[in-house]
């Protein structure tokens, strides 16, 4: 029996547009495929840890992790670094930790804040134009600065020149120091921006003095591992700081998907 030959030619059609449909369906499929398996960016895409061995510790170890597009890559070697002569206590950052078991920090402790915190304003000796490099905002510090440490005062916690404001504070850190202690340095948004009275003020990631034996409250390290934070951090990663002593780290790691590197 012979088949007509237009019957053979919309047979060919409907095959054609069927392996076409089929074909469509595939692609879409992967392209689905591919953004599920698709990797999420995270919120903070730039991270440094201090970790000490216990709450009474005061010398630590600070990394840096920087987020690649699909995982976590440690930025240079480890750093250094002390904290409070008296060790860490829970403080309010990201997060306020200060209903946790532990001691918590308050103001003239000598403890530094542990928890998460955002990273703030940079500060330095240098003037702006010298300082084009640093990626966040940047305080020039000079004879006219000081961190208000008053918790009476409406500018606790905060960094401003004098002048800036009526004197309304009984308690201040000048930060033009002969000891050139913050000679570099960046402001740990710690008790902030709603200071609570007696939290504690003023924590700063800040240059260390020789054979420092801790701060009163800080984190501080060599004068060219701060220029080295300061040079890599980056304010449009969202960065932030993760403080505690070792035996929280699982947990704190954990929720910013560090585990795996540790």
């Amino acid at each position: 029996m012979k088949i007509p030959i237009i019957s053979i030619l919309l047979a060919s059609i409907l095959f054609l547009n069927c392996s076409e449909k089929k074909a469509e369906t595939n692609r879409e499929t992967t392209i689905a495929d591919m953004e599920e398996t698709k990797v999420q960016a995270p919120t903070h895409q730039q991270i440094i840890t201090v970790h000490t061995p216990n709450w009474n510790a005061v010398e630590g170890t600070l990394r840096r992790f920087e987020w690649n597009g699909e995982t976590w890559t440690e930025i240079g070697n480890a750093i250094d670094i002390v904290v409070g002569k008296k060790g860490m206590g829970w403080g309010h950052g990201l997060e306020n930790y200060q209903d946790r078991e532990g001691p918590v920090k308050h103001e003239g402790d000598l403890k530094s804040p542990a928890g998460v915190f955002a990273l703030g304003s940079a500060f330095g000796y240098a003037p702006k134009e010298e300082v084009s490099w640093i990626k966040t905002d940047y305080h020039h510090v000079t004879k006219a600065t000081m961190c208000i440490e008053d918790g009476t005062s409406a500018y606790y916690n905060q960094i401003i020149d004098e002048g800036q404001a009526q004197t309304d504070w009984n308690s201040t850190d000048h930060m033009l120091r002969k000891d050139d202690l913050y000679e570099w340095g960046m402001f740990v948004v710690h008790n902030s921006p709603q200071a609570v009275n007696g939290d504690g003020s003023c924590i700063f990631l800040h240059v260390a003095e020789i054979d420092d034996d801790g701060t009163a409250g800080c984190t501080a390290m060599a004068k060219s591992r701060m220029l080295e934070i300061l040079q890599w951090v980056d304010e449009t990663k969202n960065p932030i700081l993760i403080q505690t002593p070792e035996f929280t780290q699982k947990e704190f790691h954990g929720l910013y998907n560090l585990t795996g590197i540790f």
